[in-house]
């Protein structure tokens, strides 16, 4: 899907950089050479005289129970785990997520910082306050990253680390006091950050305090979003407060940074770094702009990952194109969530969280909300409301939900003071309580 057709539906001619075909070979060759989690799939190569694409297409997608069942088996040749350890070269990380989801990954965190500071060249705020030098605040879940500390407050010399200040130690925000809201604010008006970088439902519970005590907090160059889905609301909310410049970081622990949304709202491969193939759905399930990714990173001396389900939803940028002049690489519209956040309309269309979100967005009043589809045509839907729950806005939410998802639908609407996050500390905005298997919707 790289080089395409430009006069088809759904098909570009992107430009990569320099060495992008060498360099996903040189991955690809050495998984299927050299490293035991790939030995099975060498009989799916179709041979050396094809192109990377051809050849990238014809591998399975990498899962992760795939790493957990061969880790520590993933190492290039030459690389040994414990001498690596014990050398301070990498580490051991446990990524956040349910049970079944996590996994152990061989840190780098060299690579990593690479692979961010050349990110920043695809949004230019960051390329403007991201220096590598600069201060930076983060306001996310200390589960994704970061101290935890529920039991005690921790003063601010103990959040703090190098350039960085993380400004929340607790697992739950909910569990946020006035106190604890209004030392975020003090710390971020004394340290001045150039950059903060936050969870959008942590940064904009925050922000809804900040609006309602009327304080004034300092103005970072640049805020971006990090580790959720930014809603609509959330984007709102925050920009009451905060008027400056923002932007969707997508990155992951495994894979690095891939995509970063630029200044006129689309999001660019970050393609020094990683390959992304992206597999469309059928056209009836939004196909063929929306469908998954699977990600390889490149030069990553301690892990390859090829092929890597990263569990993400996008739409591909219709034109190819984007406004700010940046043309290489992947282009996308939106990252239109997970693909644990797809529901299914009545007849069994796919329903993205980004196309709720759309739906619901036009509605007043909402702080948060999570939907829940119980089974094919049943859904719950949670809003945290600005104010008391209102008949009207029961109706109004009621309809958005049975216009989206098909009139046979059974709706409920439960008000509820907050919305908790998930045992992973990130929010989960929606998601079927049963399984969608992506693979059943892939445009074959």
């Amino acid at each position: 899907m790289q080089d395409m057709d430009k006069a088809k539906p759904g098909v570009f001619h992107w430009k990569f950089p320099p060495l992008y075909e060498t360099r996903s070979l040189n991955v690809l060759n050495t998984a299927l050479d050299s490293i035991p989690l790939y030995r099975a799939w060498k009989s799916l190569d179709p041979g050396l005289q094809y192109s990377a694409d051809v050849r990238f297409s014809a591998m399975p997608a990498l899962t992760k129970k795939d790493i957990r069942e061969h880790f520590p088996n993933v190492l290039p040749p030459g690389r040994d785990m414990a001498d690596g350890i014990a050398r301070g070269e990498v580490e051991l990380v446990q990524t956040s997520g349910t049970t079944d989801d996590k996994i152990t990954n061989l840190w780098n965190q060299k690579w990593w910082d690479a692979s961010e500071r050349a990110s920043w060249q695809l949004n230019r705020s960051l390329t403007e306050f991201a220096t590598g030098d600069h201060p930076e605040a983060i306001l996310v879940n200390p589960k994704n990253v970061g101290i935890i500390s529920d039991d005690v407050d921790l003063p601010m010399q103990k959040r703090r680390l190098a350039r960085y200040l993380y400004l929340n130690e607790k697992t739950d925000p909910l569990s946020w006091s006035a106190g604890i809201m209004d030392r975020m604010v003090a710390e971020l008006n004394s340290y001045q950050p150039s950059v903060l970088e936050a969870n959008p439902s942590m940064l904009a519970r925050l922000c809804r305090y900040i609006s309602r005590s009327g304080k004034q907090v300092y103005q970072p160059g640049v805020i971006v979003f990090t580790y959720e889905y930014p809603t609509h609301f959330h984007r709102r909310q925050i920009a009451r407060v905060f008027d400056v410049p923002m932007a969707s970081s997508y990155c992951t622990t495994e894979v690095g940074y891939v995509f970063v949304e630029c200044e006129h709202g689309r999001l660019h491969q970050n393609g020094e770094f990683c390959r992304v193939d992206f597999q469309p759905f059928r056209p009836e399930h939004g196909g063929p702009l929306l469908g998954r990714i699977l990600v390889t990173p490149f030069d990553n001396p301690w892990n390859y990952m090829v092929r890597f389900n990263t569990g993400d939803i996008v739409k591909l940028e219709q034109s190819g194109l984007c406004p700010c002049g940046r043309n290489s690489g992947m282009v996308l519209s939106s990252i239109q969530g997970r693909a644990v956040n797809l529901t299914l309309t009545c007849d069994g269309r796919l329903v993205t969280l980004h196309k709720l979100d759309d739906c619901v967005s036009k509605l007043e009043g909402i702080d948060e909300y999570k939907l829940v589809q119980t089974a094919p045509k049943t859904y719950e839907m949670h809003i945290s409301a600005a104010q008391a729950a209102t008949s009207g806005l029961r109706r109004d939410v009621t309809r958005t939900l049975l216009d989206l998802y098909g009139s046979e639908s059974v709706i409920s609407v439960l008000f509820e003071p907050s919305i908790a996050p998930e045992a992973s500390g990130k929010y989960l905005i929606s998601r079927a309580m049963f399984p969608i298997e992506v693979e059943a919707y892939l445009d074959k």
